[in-house]
Protein backbone atom coordinates (compact mmCIF):
# COMPACT_ATOMS: atom_id res chain seq x y z
CA UNK A 1 0.00 0.00 0.00
CA UNK A 2 1.11 3.83 -0.52
CA UNK A 3 2.04 4.09 2.97
CA UNK A 4 4.66 0.56 3.28
CA UNK A 5 7.78 1.18 4.08
CA UNK A 6 10.40 -0.68 2.62
CA UNK A 7 13.62 -1.89 4.68
CA UNK A 8 11.70 -0.56 7.79
CA UNK A 9 12.67 3.21 6.68
CA UNK A 10 9.43 3.84 8.23
CA UNK A 11 10.24 7.95 8.91
CA UNK A 12 10.00 7.86 5.17
CA UNK A 13 6.90 5.85 4.92
CA UNK A 14 5.36 8.28 7.33
CA UNK A 15 6.53 11.38 5.79
CA UNK A 16 4.90 10.02 1.95
CA UNK A 17 1.85 9.09 3.85
CA UNK A 18 1.22 12.72 5.23
CA UNK A 19 2.20 14.25 2.02
CA UNK A 20 -0.48 11.87 0.81
CA UNK A 21 -3.10 13.01 3.09
CA UNK A 22 -2.23 16.82 2.47
CA UNK A 23 -2.10 16.09 -1.78
CA UNK A 24 -5.74 14.04 -1.72
CA UNK A 25 -7.60 15.68 1.10
CA UNK A 26 -6.35 19.43 1.59
CA UNK A 27 -5.33 18.63 5.45
CA UNK A 28 -2.62 17.58 7.82
CA UNK A 29 -2.82 13.69 8.90
CA UNK A 30 -3.15 15.00 12.37
CA UNK A 31 -6.45 16.43 11.25
CA UNK A 32 -8.10 13.39 10.48
CA UNK A 33 -6.78 11.61 13.57
CA UNK A 34 -7.52 14.02 15.80
CA UNK A 35 -11.36 13.46 15.22
CA UNK A 36 -12.77 11.42 16.93
CA UNK A 37 -14.27 8.07 15.11
CA UNK A 38 -17.78 8.72 16.36
CA UNK A 39 -17.69 12.15 15.01
CA UNK A 40 -15.85 11.35 11.96
CA UNK A 41 -18.44 11.52 8.95
CA UNK A 42 -20.66 13.93 10.41
CA UNK A 43 -17.83 16.46 11.21
CA UNK A 44 -16.30 16.02 7.50
CA UNK A 45 -19.59 15.87 5.69
CA UNK A 46 -21.72 18.83 7.28
CA UNK A 47 -18.38 20.79 8.52
CA UNK A 48 -15.87 20.31 5.82
CA UNK A 49 -18.47 19.81 2.70
CA UNK A 50 -16.61 16.30 1.85
CA UNK A 51 -18.06 13.99 -0.05
CA UNK A 52 -18.03 10.27 0.03
CA UNK A 53 -15.33 10.13 -2.62
CA UNK A 54 -13.34 12.03 -0.08
CA UNK A 55 -14.58 9.35 2.77
CA UNK A 56 -13.50 6.67 0.55
CA UNK A 57 -9.66 8.09 0.05
CA UNK A 58 -9.60 9.22 3.83
CA UNK A 59 -10.90 5.04 4.36
CA UNK A 60 -7.77 4.14 2.30
CA UNK A 61 -5.24 6.03 3.55
CA UNK A 62 -6.48 5.27 7.18
CA UNK A 63 -5.56 1.65 6.34
CA UNK A 64 -1.99 2.29 5.13
CA UNK A 65 -1.56 4.49 8.37
CA UNK A 66 -2.64 1.26 10.67
CA UNK A 67 -0.22 -0.59 8.04
CA UNK A 68 2.60 1.22 8.86
CA UNK A 69 1.61 1.48 12.92
CA UNK A 70 1.20 -2.31 12.67
CA UNK A 71 4.59 -2.59 11.27
CA UNK A 72 6.17 0.27 14.07
CA UNK A 73 4.51 -2.31 16.33
CA UNK A 74 2.50 0.58 17.59
CA UNK A 75 -0.81 -1.77 18.40
CA UNK A 76 -2.82 0.80 19.57
CA UNK A 77 -2.48 3.57 16.70
CA UNK A 78 -2.82 0.90 13.76
CA UNK A 79 -6.60 -0.36 15.59
CA UNK A 80 -7.37 2.90 16.11
CA UNK A 81 -6.60 3.48 12.15
CA UNK A 82 -8.25 0.48 11.25
CA UNK A 83 -11.80 1.42 13.61
CA UNK A 84 -12.01 4.46 11.43
CA UNK A 85 -11.23 2.70 8.20
CA UNK A 86 -13.96 0.18 9.08
CA UNK A 87 -16.63 2.98 10.49
CA UNK A 88 -16.04 5.13 6.69
CA UNK A 89 -16.41 2.12 4.43
CA UNK A 90 -19.69 1.32 6.53
CA UNK A 91 -20.61 4.55 6.21
CA UNK A 92 -20.31 4.76 2.20
CA UNK A 93 -21.74 1.53 1.80
CA UNK A 94 -25.17 2.38 3.25
CA UNK A 95 -24.98 5.69 1.86
CA UNK A 96 -24.38 4.74 -1.42
CA UNK A 97 -26.35 5.86 -3.60
CA UNK A 98 -24.79 3.63 -7.06
CA UNK A 99 -27.01 1.77 -9.21
CA UNK A 100 -27.12 -1.46 -9.36
CA UNK A 101 -29.07 -3.65 -11.75
CA UNK A 102 -29.33 -6.46 -8.63
CA UNK A 103 -31.71 -4.19 -6.87
CA UNK A 104 -33.58 -3.33 -9.97
CA UNK A 105 -36.91 -5.01 -9.96
CA UNK A 106 -38.00 -6.51 -14.01
CA UNK A 107 -41.90 -5.73 -15.02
Amino acid sequence: MFGSPRGGDYKKASENLDQIYFDMLKEDASFFRSIPAEELTNKLLHQHNYTNGHLEILAELFIAEAELEMAKNNKNASLECSEKSLLLFDFIERTSKTFSLVNKKHA
